[in-house]
């Protein structure tokens, strides 16, 4: 068997077992629920409701670079209570079509695009007498609490990782904040919100002031992604709403979050046994010296910033997006030199690999886009995932080369590098480039899920394949994470 090396057999039966429990429960979360697709104007808008469900509207609204996809943690449960909701995708994001615009320094320019918006999905879906409930996470809370502000028509309020210098003693009136134990200035900020109601209020504890309700929760092990998967935070959600509009629900709070964490990983687990059906065609690996290794790691990181930052070309309309593309492009190509000056080759072309890759990919994107978050592209973002892959592609056929056969802790500093990388031109542009912090846990999870395919299939067909097949999903995810804004 080898060194940790579970038989490709046991290791197939395993796989597909983790992803049939986690689709087990995906699916469990969706029992019961009507889900449909529509639009208000422009925006794209997707209801959850049971069949015959008369309960009140509730409008449910994504962070920054999120989408409706994202939310559907919070809306299944919602349903199944009896709520009908509404999840709709903020201009620029998901599958909107047009782009986030305006100053975003003023509250008059990008932020109250984005408070029209909510606000024509809002009285698309309400009925005279029924407040409708309003759900946010991060970005959205702010937008949430201004439009609430405007209305007559606003319930019961749910906001996770919140923060908005609109929140006041007496506005939102019945608003529940959630936030992850991780999140240790939004966990302190919920408090203060819950106290400007009754001071000394602790977390957790009920601030009442006449009408005015308020209560700060913490959602325990999780950050400001995991918070959206949290059954205690969906608990209290339900709660706070349930008993806003007097009703009583008891809906199953199903491990949605360990649910997509199973069927992906199953996916990539699933992938080594398939990969080895592959024909065997790579050369005999090239092992770099220590030295080498750490020029590889270390010449590219330090380069690439300081070439890229002053010609930051600001042409695509994607936050970030030309930098980054400029950046791999940079940092890929000075390892690419490197490899050839000490005879590392990328051997040939597997189109068996290639094709292999790429659906197994796919498949991996339909998973997250169904349960996780956005991952499909509208048409106006194809070129941008071109010009973006015109720096990920000499990138990922480094890395291919460079992960090739390589330990664990070659792996971490060749990868650690280009983190550090991305670290260091946000140093020397905080203001143009601050979002690259928000990049770099979209490429940690790629290389832990595609980056490991990727090497498992480089090990039976060289890195040629594998590296192509890698750079243009990197430049897809990339290309349908960030909004799309215009100046």
């Amino acid at each position: 068997m080898g060194k940790l090396n579970l038989s490709s057999p046991l290791r197939a039966v395993l796989a597909a077992l983790l992803i049939a429990a986690s689709l087990w429960v995906l699916q469990g979360a969706r029992a019961g629920v009507e889900i449909t697709d529509g639009a208000v104007g422009a925006t794209p808008v997707t209801s959850f409701a049971k069949a015959g469900a008369d309960g009140p509207h509730v409008v449910i609204a994504h962070g920054f670079a999120g989408s409706r996809q994202m939310m559907q943690g919070y809306a299944l449960p919602l349903a199944r209570a009896g709520y009908r909701v509404h999840v709709f995708d903020f201009l620029g994001h998901g599958r909107h079509t047009l782009p986030m615009s305006g100053d975003v320094s003023v509250i008059e320019g990008t932020t109250r695009r984005l408070m029209d918006q909510t606000s024509a999905v809002i009285d698309a879906v309400a009925e005279p007498g029924m407040p409708v409930a309003l759900v946010g996470h991060s970005m959205a809370t702010d937008v949430l609490v201004r439009v609430a502000a405007e209305r007559d028509d606003i319930g019961p309020m749910v906001l996770i990782s919140a923060f908005s210098q609109a929140i006041d003693a007496q506005h939102p009136r019945q608003l529940l904040l959630i936030t992850g134990a991780w999140e240790a200035a939004l966990r302190g900020y919920a408090v203060e919100a819950a106290q400007m109601v009754a001071a000394h209020t602790p977390e957790g504890g009920l601030a009442v002031n006449g009408d005015v309700e308020r209560r700060a929760v913490v959602a325990p092990w999780a950050e400001h992604v995991a918070v959206l998967h949290s059954r205690a935070g969906r608990a209290a959600a339900v709660d706070w709403l349930d008993a806003a509009y007097a009703r009583e629900s008891a809906p199953r709070i199903w491990h949605t979050g360990w649910g997509i964490l199973g069927l992906l990983a199953g996916l990539v687990l699933l992938f080594g046994p398939v990969a080895k059906r592959l024909p065997q065609t790579a050369a005999p690996i090239q092992r770099l010296t220590h030295t080498r290794l750490a020029v590889a790691s270390i010449l590219p990181a330090v380069v690439a910033p300081l070439l890229a930052v002053p010609l930051n070309p600001n042409l695509l309309p994607v936050l970030v997006a030309d930098y980054l593309a400029l950046h791999l492009a940079i940092f890929g190509i000075l390892q690419l030199i490197l490899l050839r000056r000490w005879g590392v080759s990328l051997g040939g072309l597997s189109v068996a690999g290639f094709a292999l890759l790429l659906l197994w990919c796919a498949a991996f994107g339909f998973a997250m886009d169904r349960y996780a978050a956005n991952f499909w592209p509208v048409g106006s973002r194809v070129w941008i995932i071109a010009a973006i892959a015109l720096g990920a592609v000499p990138y990922m056929l480094a890395d291919a080369a460079l992960m090739r056969g390589a330990p664990v802790l070659h792996r971490l500093a060749i990868r650690g590098g280009f983190i550090a990388s991305l670290g260091l031109a946000v140093a020397l542009d905080f203001s143009g480039l601050f979002f690259l912090l928000m990049i770099a846990p979209v490429i940690v999870l790629f290389y832990l899920t595609f980056g490991t395919m990727g090497r498992q299939a480089a090990a039976r067909v060289g890195p040629l394949a594998p590296g192509l097949a890698l750079g243009l999903v990197l430049a897809w995810a990339l290309g349908v994470s960030f909004p799309l804004f215009q100046s």
